[in-house]
């Protein structure tokens, strides 16, 4: 499951990575490179907690294979499409892919994890990989053919799709879906909403600094394209660590008491990324991606035992929706850094680590919900 995520989150990650990509060879302004980053995000915002929902009535295993095909296929065809109203279409599809693969994936993540934070922490670290590569990978097919090479992006895909095949036949028909007993426990909204709204603020950042850390970081050094791809590959990288860091601080410390802190060194790590000079830079992206990261797996397991009747929408919710809402803003920040400079664009990215840190304010640690059961179903035989 963790290589399966791994797999599909590259997408997430290519789209930022393809945006200076789509300014360099298509001439693209920056609010319509950043349009893209919209597309992938939109319909993803809407149908991730429709999948969710979905998820807690039925069991739809199906949805992982098919769904990483979807996301890989979208974003392929994105640098071969021949107008902006298409590209965005299929990016669109990508993100539709994306949407439907996290809610049930996590359930079987949840189930294989048994309740460890860690081992939660290891299903989230796969998707921070995919995110990792994804400028590496992107660079490596644009070095062969430009954006006419992005039909190979679809590799990762039918690997993520293989092993989604596997889990699913490993598991055995409706294990962990339908028919199994509906958690114990009461469904928290109000403190699950919070977090929510702190995780959104949480995605403005990080969507922000995917989109224009790459093309900020060329204009702040001075440096080329390679100098762009480093820090993305920072960001990306250092979020790996951040989330394995995460499970394990957890289960010392507390998850509110690290996400908290977390979003605290978020604050001054971004303030640190706009106003710190020259290649020093590079320290506040990592530390940035580390303040951004660390919280990252804890946010789905909160959200999982604040709605422990609801597992499959509560992963929908801050793996999804909360997530997307980021790429939501992203034409406001192109727009703003259109009109100004890319500098001033990334300013306004400080403040929203320090709301989200007022909204976990008072939040008290939920009980764990049980993990969904992961035992084969008996044969009919």
């Amino acid at each position: 499951m963790s290589v399966a995520h791994a797999c599909v989150d590259v997408y997430q990650g290519a789209v930022a990575a393809l945006v200076p990509y789509f300014v360099a060879q298509r001439a693209y302004s920056y609010a319509a490179a950043s349009g893209v980053v919209l597309a992938a995000s939109l319909l993803s915002s809407l149908v991730q907690p429709l999948f969710g929902a979905l998820t807690d009535r039925w069991a739809m295993p199906w949805l992982l294979p098919v769904s990483a095909l979807a996301a890989g296929t979208g974003v392929a065809l994105s640098g071969v499409t021949g107008s902006y109203a298409l590209t965005l279409a299929v990016v669109a599809v990508s993100g539709a892919g994306v949407a439907a693969y996290h809610p049930e994936a996590a359930r079987a993540a949840r189930a294989a994890a048994a309740g460890s934070h860690t081992a939660m922490g290891r299903f989230s670290l796969g998707g921070n990989v995919g995110f990792a590569l994804a400028p590496l990978l992107v660079a490596a097919v644009a070095a062969t053919g430009g954006l006419r090479a992005s039909p190979l992006l679809v590799v990762p895909a039918l690997v993520g799709a293989a092993l989604c095949a596997a889990v699913v036949r490993s598991a055995g028909p409706g294990a962990g879906g339908a028919g199994a007993p509906v958690p114990a426990g009461r469904d928290d909204w109000p403190s699950f909403l919070r977090l929510s709204g702190a995780v959104a603020c949480r995605s403005v950042v990080f969507v922000g600094l995917s989109a224009f850390v790459s093309l900020y970081v060329r204009e702040r050094t001075g440096g080329g394209e390679a100098a762009g791809t480093a820090a993305l590959c920072v960001l990306y990288t250092g979020g790996a660590a951040g989330t394995v860091a995460g499970g394990r601080l957890a289960e010392r410390y507390g998850r509110l008491t690290v996400v908290r802190r977390s979003y605290a060194l978020t604050v001054l790590a971004v303030a640190g990324v706009a106003l710190v000079p020259g290649p020093a830079v590079y320290g506040c992206v990592a530390l940035a991606s580390a303040g951004l990261y660390v919280p990252f797996s804890l946010h789905l397991t909160l959200g999982q035992d604040y709605l422990p009747r609801r597992i499959g929408t509560a992963s929908g919710v801050t793996l999804g929706l909360a997530v997307s809402v980021g790429g939501l803003s992203a034409p406001v920040l192109g727009a703003l850094a259109d009109t100004t400079s890319l500098r001033t664009a990334l300013l306004p990215l400080i403040a929203l680590p320090l709301l989200g840190r007022l909204l976990l304010w008072g939040l008290r640690e939920p009980a764990p919900a049980p993990a969904p059961p992961r035992t084969r179903e008996p044969d009919a035989r």
